[in-house]
């Protein structure tokens, strides 16, 4: 096969926005490597330019239709920041049930749904589930389930309504609570069946070093607060986000690059188990053994089972939270009128895809005057990029056909967007 090649990813759907990848090859050496996005910019940071600091939440929960609860979160943080609010404990106990439910419903749509048909050589969901419809059966009812927590407890998952600053519009009864744990001990056995599943896959094998950021803490899996930890080491407090996070503008994008200095990262499930692996509970652990998932893993494919790992995780660790919000005293914790003042605030929570930031400042009117969101998968762009300018390579002797499947599951693994199109990426090659 002639080392002279050129791909062209175009227009690919369904990557928060529209975006291509290019690639030309000569002479086995690669002479241009983009990842195009071309999507136009949705400009949420300028439209809360001016609005009083309480509309922040409702308006940047819809930044994202799959990560609803993770921008409501990181947006109610940051107000309250601003507004120097400390939630109570039962406050953000509840947070992290929901946050465990998206990551949950999140992760399952990704690895069964667009993921997985890859291993049974299908283009989408509908032939997977004429080859192994009992698998698709337990996605879409572990997929049904997160969702149904976030129904019981906030209204709904897409723009969650019941989610406030400082607290809840209604705090959820005791039946509710009750609901909620049927309902997750009714996903142990369909989430043992996946990973059976996907236990018995082999991933691609590929491997290149890269810095992991995520958040982390001293007594649990970090989802929901913590400090900021790189996998060299590197720590600080999320106010002080960007000495460890930069954001750049790209020629040929519409989405900025985030690095650290000139080096990459990845942020995401794979980051957070480098990062936070003795953290996981019991179940999780025994999930990665049977997945052959060992830390620190520098193999991006990897991030697929890093997922399941932590839905493992999320289910536990929410029954355990659901236990100890029943025996609370369940006191009124609905959220009360705060007074506007000028201030910062800065709130960081770990989405499904990785480390999101809100950063807002207010006037004395309490009236926003400046706004910051780092979305994940911003985050991974140039690292995308990176391992594919690694990868390309080790595949010019292949045939054209696995050259371009490969990559469309290298990009795939970081689950750039829940929405992606399974058939993710159209691949034309021209001798």
């Amino acid at each position: 096969m002639s080392h002279d090649i050129h791909i062209n990813f175009p227009h690919i759907t369904r990557v928060e926005g529209h975006g291509n990848i290019v690639l030309n090859v000569k002479k086995g050496r690669i002479e241009d490597l983009r990842l195009e996005i071309v999507e136009s910019p949705r400009f949420f940071e300028v439209m809360l330019k001016g609005r009083p600091i309480l509309e922040a939440t409702s308006i940047t929960s819809r930044i994202c239709g799959i990560c609803a609860i993770s921008h409501t979160t990181a947006s109610i943080k940051a107000c309250e920041g601003v507004l120097e609010i400390t939630p109570p404990p039962e406050v953000v106990a509840l947070r992290k049930v929901l946050m465990n439910a998206e990551i949950l419903q999140s992760h399952i749509l990704h690895v069964c749904f667009l993921v997985l048909p890859d291993f049974f050589g299908v283009g989408s969901v509908i032939p997977l589930a004429e080859k192994d419809p009992e698998t698709v059966k337990c996605a879409l009812r572990l997929k049904s389930a997160a969702n149904e927590v976030s129904r019981i407890l906030v209204g709904r998952h897409v723009h969650p309504v019941g989610m406030t600053v400082g607290g809840f519009k209604r705090w959820p009864s005791k039946k509710a609570f009750e609901e909620v744990k049927k309902v997750l001990e009714g996903t142990l056995k369909d989430m043992e069946s996946i990973v059976n599943v996907f236990s018995t896959l082999k991933n691609p094998e590929f491997e290149r070093e890269t810095r992991y950021v995520s958040l982390t803490a001293e007594r649990e899996y970090a989802i929901y607060d913590g400090t900021l930890l790189s996998s060299d080491g590197e720590r600080h407090d999320t106010d002080d986000y960007k000495e460890l996070i930069t954001e750049e503008v790209v020629e040929y994008s519409t989405a900025k690059h985030a690095k650290k200095g000139d080096e990459c990262l990845m942020v995401g499930a794979l980051a957070r188990l480098n990062n936070n692996f003795e953290l996981i509970s019991r179940e999780a652990k025994e999930s990665a053994e049977k997945l052959k998932l060992t830390v620190p893993s520098i193999m991006p494919y990897m991030n697929n089972s890093a997922q399941l790992v932590e839905c493992v995780h999320t289910i536990h660790d929410s029954l355990r939270l659901i236990d100890e919000l029943m025996n609370s005293k369940g006191k009124d914790l609905k959220t009360k009128s705060h007074k506007p003042k000028a201030g910062r605030g800065v709130g960081v929570v770990e989405a499904p895809r990785g480390t999101l930031y809100h950063e807002y400042e207010t006037d004395k009117e309490g009236l926003i005057t400046s706004v910051n969101c780092i979305i994940p998968t911003a985050q991974n762009l140039a690292n995308i990029e990176k391992d594919i300018e690694a990868m390309v390579p080790l595949l010019l002797d292949k045939p054209k056909e696995e050259i371009g499947r490969s990559l469309e599951m290298l990009v795939r693994a970081y689950d750039p967007c829940i929405s992606c199109s399974t058939h993710f990426l159209k691949v034309d090659f021209v001798e």
